[in-house]
């Protein structure tokens, strides 16, 4: 038997599965509802959106290969608007289709078959991450000063001096997490473990944190001051440097 936390808090939390194989709908429906969150449920790409703009969900489990509209089309239609976090479930052999959902927007994927117990980790990961708790070590103020970046940790907001750069909730806690300890070297395993919600020991493609660390670069391009923020420490990870 399956052990499932119900948490009341949850409840406020509201996700949409989306996937052409019932039964999986059948089972994260279950799952997560025993969990504590609303779940809706889509079996195509052109339901999910319909069902999106209804409710608006707070977090999305989007398959890829779905008819009428596939799962990189949703994820491309709903990027036009909404940061809200996305799961990708793919069945797709090639890694460089793996890739496409995240470059496209997607927080995360998952590989068919999957455990559900895994899901349930990354969906508790990413909703603890969208709340206002705080995992990382950050200033009393909530406020991070890094070069010409004003980083607030209470509204998970990033300014460029009164300019807003907007990020999805995935690539703040990513630019959360360097800016906590900035100059230190955060390894792609420790990253997958405390952003994504990776457990300990998981084999994982670390290009998920790649392909984020180069959408979040792009988002934040060079410092006013000519440098670039965020350093790849060759075969360990990540830094972020502010001189």
């Amino acid at each position: 038997m399956p052990e499932f936390m119900n948490n009341q808090s949850n409840e406020q939390h509201s996700i949409l599965v989306v996937d052409d194989e019932g039964p999986i709908r059948r089972i994260l429906d279950t799952r997560l509802s025993m969990m504590g969150y609303q779940v809706f449920t889509a079996a195509d790409g052109v339901e999910a959106l319909e069902i999106f703009d209804r409710q608006h969900p707070d977090l999305i489990v989007l398959d890829v290969m779905m008819p009428r509209l596939d799962g990189y089309g949703v994820c491309r239609a709903i990027r036009k608007t909404s940061r809200v976090p996305i799961i990708m479930l793919t069945a797709l052999s090639e890694v460089r289709d793996r890739i496409t959902g995240l470059e496209m927007g997607a927080d995360d994927y998952m590989v068919k078959p999957f455990s559900p117990k895994e899901l349930e980790s990354r969906v508790r990961c990413i909703i603890r991450r969208m709340g206002s708790l705080k995992p990382f070590n950050y200033r009393v103020t909530g406020v991070i000063n890094i070069g010409s970046l004003r980083i607030d940790t209470n509204k998970r907001k990033v300014f460029r001096g009164q300019e807003r750069i907007i990020l999805t909730h995935m690539e703040f806690s990513l630019l959360e997490l360097l800016a906590s300890t900035p100059g230190a070297v955060v390894s792609r395993q420790e990253l997958l473990e405390k952003v994504w919600g990776y457990s300990t020991g998981s084999i994982v493609d670390s290009r998920v944190v790649d392909v984020h660390v180069s959408r979040l670069r792009n988002k934040l391009k060079a410092d006013q001051l000519g440098y670039e923020l965020i350093h790849t420490v060759r075969g360990v990870g990540y830094t972020l440097k502010c001189e």
